[in-house]
């Protein structure tokens, strides 16, 4: 009897065994996942364009590392400032709920990490799924201080298209021949506009149109009949990209970690900071073929950086490579109806696997105009006629405090900030057209807007002429929100709301306000915290928000 029943007890302990350790061993394997980086930012010696310089830079590379994670994951990234300036690190797209104080933007959130010390940050991926990037968040430091972000689908599921053969990230960038931070500091000194960049990059090079550059342009080798994935990062400084490859069509499938409708298309549009996920097909005869980043820039009388990087999509197989690559022409650099065609094409999935939820209770609406101005320079110093150029939203430019705006508000400090940012301009006039009496110059200030959780929030951005019209990417950290409508001209809350797509519009994170025109956008204030609203090309373009528990 006692052996039968050591029997029955063995048999049933292997029974137990075999069910429960697939089980058990299940739940590890499809559990989130918590990795961890480290960051040292150090000068380091780089060589472009016939001559060498030392900049700042993450461990030693530029574009920096790749983080890489599945939805639903943390990050946890170890920043040890060996630099000559201060420095903080935003993961450009990450919601972060309810974890503001890890977000990054230099005294909004933290202050900067001084150097010779370190700070950790914890980077939480609840929702976001594709591409987005993190960068400096101090001055001009994200020139050289970026890298990309790719969140692939929780474990157990997939992709809403084919598995692609293979996945690449492209990042574009700028360079300078001069330091980042000394060309800001000059402009901030005179007035004027910072210096141009000398060259846009691919990967970091600058490729074959370039001086000094062939021999290191970025090359990507594809084999025939395949399908791609590249996931593009947009960190150019100062203009906006037009980016395709040649003789290949794009298959749009996600911006700015959220997916999209596919969308075919012979380039794309993309702003600085924005990232978009694409497909493209190996279709062609075995060859060589042009990458090619031209930029979009539509400020009038303004120098910009006119010229094109390109990088090498290079078919395996037995051929003879032709002397020259094949070239494809994109849309020209004043060509903002193009940039704005391929933006209004673009629809979220909205599929039961990824449902959106676009607000339509609005409890709040704004109007915020992003303005170019002048401000006055202390004792007529600067090299503009004594003024020196602004920025600003509604004709407030945001001023910059001693201490970070998150701690000023959980202390109850007084004199850091108000509570007084408007719903809409003081003066309402013609935005798109004769200016007439509006004043050229902006107002210094800290202005917040305070919003109550779970508010629903609709916000227009209007370009005006003041000084220059030109587009304006603008980003929303701790958020993505709808684009639900996009336009030209003076925005008309009578007749243009009627167009707005409630049904399927992108969710971003960053968006561009093309020049003389408008973009309405909409969110829920469900992310508690002080969160900043800007523009990517101008600091004078900010907004504060605080949200109530």
């Amino acid at each position: 009897m006692g052996s039968q029943l050591s029997f029955i007890l063995a048999f049933f302990g292997l029974f137990l065994l075999h069910k429960l350790v697939p089980i058990m061993f299940q739940s590890q394997t499809t559990q989130p996942k918590v990795h961890y980086y480290d960051f040292v930012l150090k000068d380091s010696n780089f060589t472009r364009l016939c001559s060498t310089k030392s900049m700042l830079t993450v461990n030693e590379s530029f574009p920096g590392p790749t983080i890489r994670v599945r939805k639903g994951d943390t990050a946890i990234v170890n920043v040890h400032n060996y630099g000559r300036y201060g420095v903080t690190i935003h993961w450009h797209g990450v919601k972060q709920p309810r974890n503001p104080w890890y977000d990054g933007p230099e005294n909004i959130t933290q202050c900067a990490i001084r150097p010779g010390h370190n700070f950790t940050y914890v980077v939480f991926f609840t929702e976001e799924e594709g591409t987005l990037w993190w960068h400096a968040h101090s001055d001009w430091t994200r020139a050289t201080v970026h890298g990309p972000i790719i969140i692939l689908p929780a474990l157990g599921t997939t992709y809403p298209f084919p598995q692609p053969y293979e996945e690449h990230t492209i990042v574009l960038g700028s360079w300078f021949k001069g330091d980042v931070m000394s060309i800001i500091s000059e402009a901030m000194y005179t007035g004027g506009r910072p210096n141009t960049s000398d060259a846009h990059t691919i990967n970091g090079q600058p490729g074959d149109l370039y001086p000094c550059s062939n021999q290191t342009t970025y090359r990507l080798k594809v084999k025939p009949g395949k399908t791609y994935l590249l996931r593009i990062v947009n960190a150019v400084m100062d203009v906006e990209i037009f980016f395709g490859i040649a003789n290949h069509n794009l298959t749009v499938v996600g911006q700015d970690g959220s997916y999209l409708k596919p969308v075919t298309t012979e380039y794309i549009s993309t702003t600085s900071g924005q990232t978009f996920d694409v497909l493209f097909t190996t279709n062609q005869d075995p060859s060589l073929y042009y990458m090619i980043a031209s930029p979009l820039f539509d400020a009038h009388y303004t120098p910009f950086d006119n010229s094109t990087s390109t990088a090498i999509l290079a078919y395996e197989g037995d051929y003879t490579p032709p002397s020259t690559p094949v070239f494809r022409f994109l849309p020209g650099c004043n060509d903002t109806d193009a940039a704005v065609r391929f933006s209004k094409r673009l629809r979220s999935l909205a599929s039961k696997e990824y449902p959106i939820d676009v607000p339509k209770n609005i409890t709040t609406k704004m109007l915020i105009t992003t303005d170019m101005n002048h401000i006055p320079c202390p004792n007529k110093s600067c090299a503009a006629h004594g003024d020196r150029l602004a920025s600003s939203l509604s004709n407030f430019s945001f001023v910059t405090r001693p201490i970070d705006i998150l701690q000023a508000y959980t202390r109850n400090l007084s004199d850091i900030y108000t509570t007084d940012f408007p719903d809409a301009p003081y003066i309402i006039y013609n935005f798109t057209g004769d200016t007439g009496n509006a004043n050229i110059y902006t107002t210094p200030a800290t202005r917040v807007k305070m919003l109550n959780y779970g508010e629903e929030v609709e916000m227009v951005f209007q370009d005006t002429t003041i000084i220059s019209p030109e587009s304006h990417p603008m980003h929303l950290h701790g958020y993505s929100f709808y684009v639900v409508g996009l336009g030209y001209w003076n925005f008309d809350y009578g007749s243009d709301p009627v167009s707005f797509n409630l049904i399927d519009p992108p969710k971003v994170n960053t968006i561009m306000v093309p020049a003389k025109g408008w973009v309405a956008i909409r969110f829920v204030a469900n992310n508690p915290g002080k969160i900043s609203l800007h523009s990517i090309f101008f600091h004078g373009l900010m907004l504060l928000f605080v949200i109530y528990l």
